[in-house]
């Protein structure tokens, strides 16, 4: 059996030389709902009662209805439905609930932001996607595939706003992709001497969110090499590095779905096609009433219909 992965000793070590501060004054940070951070705090205190949290997620309208409907939706398909707060957090579990409600925190902050670069709809519904992928990925590589989804969902909740208050950089990196590198965290690098997935972390850490969930976000943009990390490479954060090779609006990883089909060669069990035709399905059972307009399979059919050698997969894995 893998020995447990000390996520605090790995945060550490990989935030140790960043801060908060290193980012523009002028950035508008968003700010999680006080019910989420509340919550959190008291999830970790032993005694706390559901009593106790229902009370906490009930001082914020928005939170109890997403709750009342994620745990009612067909989705979940329980035998017997959440009347109140508190049997919702009965009915899901304390620690399911606790990531539900921050992924849905956080979201609810970043779509506060408007950004001039992303289509918010697209991007949560491309989010939602990778979400999704990396836990169907975490149950392959036997982890825990709760925590996939969160860190998945997640793992560019930043973008809106720093597309938004740094417009210029991130206009240019879309407006000529081909000319930059394939990676956008290494264009950041270059042009801000830090990336969204650093700035991320560093927030959610600042947040007190779980160190876990942390890590998730911290190292989502690994792709491949994460695969090899003696740690990390069979944890849900390897499942999450996957998610991010997926295609998005900004074409992140220039050639992330390239990558992925081709680990079908080394990884007999990983199947894009089968894992996206299964994304596709969960999505419309959610039931979350928001049409999927662009079906990750259909995205994903112009690259499984392509030859393409295995350079490509062996120099994301040296990268």
């Amino acid at each position: 059996m893998a020995a447990p992965v000390d996520w605090t000793a790995i945060r550490e070590e990989a935030l140790k030389d960043f801060s908060i501060a290193a980012l523009p004054p002028t950035l508008k940070l968003p700010a999680l709902p006080h019910a989420v951070t509340r919550f959190v705090e008291r999830a970790n205190d032993p005694n706390v009662t559901m009593k106790d949290l229902a009370g906490i997620v009930e001082t914020d309208t928005g939170l109890t209805v997403e709750l009342l409907r994620h745990v009612n939706s067909a989705f979940m398909a329980l035998r017997n439905k959440a009347g109140s707060v508190q049997q919702a957090l009965s009915l899901l579990g304390l620690r399911p609930s606790k990531m539900f409600l921050m992924t849905t925190g956080m979201q609810a902050a970043v779509r506060a932001k408007n950004s001039k670069l992303i289509n918010q709809a697209c991007f949560w519904n491309a989010s939602l996607q990778k979400a999704l992928f990396a836990k169907e990925v975490a149950v392959l590589l036997k982890t825990d595939a709760d925590l996939a989804f969160a860190g998945a969902l997640l793992q560019d909740y930043l973008l809106p706003v720093v597309t938004n208050d740094l417009f210029d950089p991130y206009l240019e990196f879309v407006k000529n992709r081909e000319m930059h590198p394939p990676n956008l965290c290494d264009y950041e690098q270059g042009q801000f001497q830090w990336d969204h997935a650093v700035a991320g972390a560093c927030l959610a850490h600042r947040w007190n969110l779980p160190d876990d969930l942390v890590c998730c976000i911290l190292f989502h943009h690994q792709g491949l090499r994460l695969l090899a990390h003696p740690q990390l490479g069979r944890s849900p954060a390897a499942a999450v590095a996957l998610s991010s090779l997926l295609p998005d609006q900004l074409r992140q990883n220039f050639h992330g779905l390239e990558q992925l089909v081709l680990l079908e060669k080394k990884w007999p069990a990983f199947n894009v096609e089968a894992l996206a035709t299964r994304v596709d399905e969960q999505h419309r059972e959610l039931g979350i009433g928001v049409h999927n307009d662009f079906p990750l399979l259909r995205r994903c059919k112009p690259v499984l219909e392509t030859d393409f050698s295995d350079g490509i997969l062996t120099a994301a894995a040296k990268a």
